[in-house]
């Protein structure tokens, strides 16, 4: 009501002062709510009142206009200049940004790359098929558990997911069963010490069965080592066939006798299985070889720095939850029971509306041959096959025979099935549905794509795995592992000629999807990266140890420096791409190479140049690419700055302590070095020389001398650095080789040339009566060995040769009389 009557007054400056006046009865600045009565007032007014008595009306105008804008634009922002009053700011429009990376990976179910999207926040359930436990563990088993620590780890901390890392050991399995009866069976044997005679007669009658085998198998890699294995016993046998005709003392034919049972354990371990499996009847030889396998798995994986999972589970601690899981299958009409085993309805199952059968690999449903070895060797006999409603059925639960462990269930004594172990252990811990499921390449079908269907019948849901991730198959120098081939790798051997650090290097330098050839050029490759990397992260420690006062440590940018931080920060957007784009580590790997590659140009730069390289934008680099490398799990201690010196898990920080004495150390010998030029004493040269390269080494030392420079010290890898200096040992043997051989030739070239030289030129021609058979009075030849006369061309050759020796005489002749 008092801003209508304030309104209607028509004189300006009238308005104005009865504003003013009523305003002095206000709290119009602090805590002040604007109402759009202040609004239709505040637009009356063309500008601030100049009147400065006038101190409430000035006060309110100026609020107003700073929330909106001067009364002249009718609601919108005024410029700086736009009134005599207070100044605004002008009107901010937001950058327009780029799109996010997102995480892609390849997801078998679709075979694309498919966009990661966890079903519960940052939160991600994760269950990896782990070992069948009854040898030890190989190099395929380190392609798969290494590729899944990689990603896991690019997951947790690189994408800051929450991880929940499940596996499984199956420690209940056709393969167990067997070796378990075999190694019991034949350590008795073994115990009894049959005699001579008895273990030929057993030797020749294991032998029968296995001609059989022999010839009945067709794959040429298991027929190549079972002929291996025949001929290696045949060789055995004989010595001591001969020992016992002859009638050898006992010691020899012991002697002779135990080298057969070593030959021959295979063979006799077979047959014994087969002739006596069935008696064996206590539970526990089927647990002890898995329980000792299992600790030998994680031994390996441990030395490969593979991160243990959050949860591990045993088949043999899970057998209530499998029986339960089976019989709600059955419950739910997809499965039945037929002569104390339980199979899986598969047509049952596929010709559901809500279900799909063979979703990973579905043209592979049908393969009988997956589908057997799948069931295991002691699974697809001709009787259990008749059990079944559809050869493409498989077991969920098996009715143990006898000389195989049984546990109770609904169904009479049996053992679960090998499918169903992943279902029910993954079901009990993850649900209903998991993010992410993963497995080699080679677990598509049949294993995996039972375990989907079996877990889809029990939840009766189509998204048991939301991403089904496999890595890809590990070759051998080109060709599949295998005993047959002798190329059989354990992981003890692979770590016994590389580092964990070089193994999982390799595997970052190429796809986690793809097959990856183990062979001498990718370890090499691997041990290059390593050395190519750890020479970076040593010259960065180098300048960032050179003395300087807090304020020296920032430095002003110039152009290099200003293009070496925008390549930096290139690199590190490819980088993100790269591990958005399926995790990527091979081009992540190159990417960072490039990096490096563009630091040392810099460094060489400023060496050159007599400089000091910038320190923090090095160090800069250099944290961030440790940061990566402890990521993909390459660096594996407490390490701030590249490799970590002294070994894995050492309490003491070697490079801390160690360092400041080097430098002393290095210092002393440059200064006595300096000396010793000066008045010169080669002796003491020599000795600074051989400290640097023959006692140094020894203790993981390196000086690097430079003209002009500081010298550099280097803690390295005593064995890379013993390495070294037997192949620059080499490198200079074969100079040292090369010199000699040139000057051998030099000297051969130089005699043969003085001998040509003693020649005059009328005798040159004479000792050719082959070529020629007249001769003129100069010795040049006139006529051929038929009497004809040469051509003129001929002729005119001849002599340039006859001149050019003329020259080459008289030059000699010379020699002679200046008697040198």
């Amino acid at each position: 009501a008092d801003y209508r009557s304030i309104l209607s007054i028509s004189d300006e400056a009238a308005r104005v002062r009865a504003l003013d006046e009523h305003l002095s009865t206000r709290s119009y600045v602090q805590g002040y709510t604007l109402s759009q009565a202040d609004v239709d007032v505040f637009r009356q007014l063309s500008a601030l009142p100049a009147d400065s008595r006038l101190l409430h009306v000035a006060r309110w105008f100026r609020h107003i206009e700073a929330l909106l804008g001067c009364p002249c634009d009718k609601g919108e922002a005024c410029g700086p200049q736009a009134s005599k009053g207070r100044r605004v700011q002008p009107k901010w429009s937001p950058p327009a940004g780029t799109e996010p990376c997102k995480l892609r990976l390849y997801n078998s179910l679709t075979r694309n790359k498919d966009v990661f999207i966890p079903q519960d926040g940052k939160k991600v359930t994760w269950y990896c098929c782990g070992p069948t436990v009854y040898d030890a563990s190989h190099m395929g088993h380190a392609r798969s558990y290494i590729s899944f620590d990689i990603l896991r780890r690019v997951l947790k901390d690189y994408f800051q997911y929450d991880v929940f890392y499940c596996m499984n050991i199956t420690d209940i399995d056709d393969k167990i069963i067997r070796r378990a009866r075999q190694n019991y069976l034949f350590a008795q044997y073994r115990e009894q010490r049959p005699p001579a005679t008895q273990l030929l007669e057993d030797v020749r009658a294991a032998l029968k069965p296995f001609s059989v085998k022999l010839s009945e198998t067709t794959d040429p890699g298991k027929k190549q080592m079972l002929e291996r294995i025949q001929h290696t016993v045949e060789v055995a046998t004989g010595p001591l066939d001969q020992a016992v005709l002859a009638g050898l003392s006992e010691e020899e034919i012991n002697s002779r006798a135990e080298t057969l049972l070593e030959e021959a354990k295979d063979l006799l371990s077979d047959w014994l299985d087969s002739t006596c499996g069935s008696e064996v009847d206590d539970n526990s030889i089927f647990s002890q070889l898995p329980k000792f396998w299992e600790g030998e798995f994680h031994r390996d994986m441990e030395a490969l720095n593979v991160l243990p999972p959050d949860a591990l589970t045993r088949v043999s601690e899970y057998v209530p939850e499998i029986v339960n899981f089976v019989q709600k299958i059955v419950d739910n009409g997809y499965g039945y029971a037929s002569n104390g085993s339980v199979y899986f309805d598969t047509m049952k199952f596929a010709s559901s509306e809500k279900h799909s059968y063979g979703k990973l690999v579905p043209e592979a449903v049908g393969d009988q041959t997956a589908l057997q070895e799948g069931e295991g060797d002691l699974s697809v006999s001709a009787d259990r096959l008749s059990e079944k409603r559809s050869p493409n059925d498989f077991a969920l639960w098996k009715a143990s025979k006898p000389g195989e462990p049984s546990w109770p269930c609904p169904w009479g004594k049996g053992r679960p099935g090998w499918h169903i172990e992943c279902s029910a252990m993954a079901g009990t811990l993850l649900g209903a549905s998991m993010d992410i499921h993963g497995g080699g390449f080679d677990l598509r079908f049949p294993h995996h794509d039972n375990e989907l269907a079996q877990s889809e019948a029990y939840f009766e849901n189509d998204c048991w795995v939301r991403y089904f991730l496999h890595t890809g198959h590990l070759t051998i120098a080109g060709c599949k592992m295998s005993k047959s081939l002798k190329n059989f790798i354990t992981i003890k051997d692979a770590l016994k000629k590389h580092s964990a650090r070089q193994l999982r290097l390799a595997f970052l330098m190429h796809s986690w999807k793809d097959t990856l050839d183990y062979s001498s050029n990718t370890m090499e490759s691997a041990l290059q990266y390593e050395k190519f990397m750890n020479e970076f992260f040593l010259n960065v420690k180098d300048v960032l140890r050179a003395p300087v006062d807090i304020t020296g440590q920032f430095e002003k940018w110039e152009d290099a420096e200003t293009e070496l931080n925008k390549n930096f920060y290139d690199k590190k957007r490819a980088v993100h791409e790269a591990l958005c784009d399926n995790v990527d580590t091979r081009t992540v790997m190159e990417e960072m190479r490039a990096l490096v590659s563009q630091c040392n140009l810099y460094m060489a730069a400023r060496k050159a140049a007599r400089r000091r390289p910038n320190r923090a934008l090095l160090e800069s680099v250099a944290v961030y690419l440790t940061h990566m490398l402890k990521i993909f799990g390459a660096i594996e201690e407490e390490s701030s700055l590249g490799f970590p010196v002294g070994g894995s898990k050492t309490s003491l920080n070697l490079e801390s302590t160690v360092m400041p004495y080097l430098q002393v150390l290095s210092e002393f010998r440059e200064g006595v070095r300096k000396i010793a030029r000066e008045k010169k004493v080669p002796e003491v040269l020599q000795l600074s020389d051989a400290l640097r390269d023959d006692i140094l080494p020894e203790l993981g030392v390196r000086f690097e001398d430079h003209e002009g420079l500081p010298t550099v010290v280097k803690l390295v890898d005593r064995e890379t650095l013993l390495r070294e200096r037997e192949e620059k040992k080499r490198v200079e043997e074969e100079k040292r080789k090369k010199k000699e051989e040139a000057a051998r030739r030099k000297r051969e070239q130089e005699a043969a040339k003085l001998a040509r030289m003693k020649i005059p030129p009328g005798e040159m021609f004479l000792s050719e009566s082959d070529k020629y058979s007249k001769f003129d009075e100069n010795g040049l030849p006139t006529h051929d060995t038929e009497g004809r006369e040469l051509s003129k061309g001929l002729s005119k050759r001849l002599r340039k040769l006859y001149e050019a020796q003329e020259r080459l005489h008289e030059e000699y002749l010379q020699m002679v009389q200046d008697g040198s």
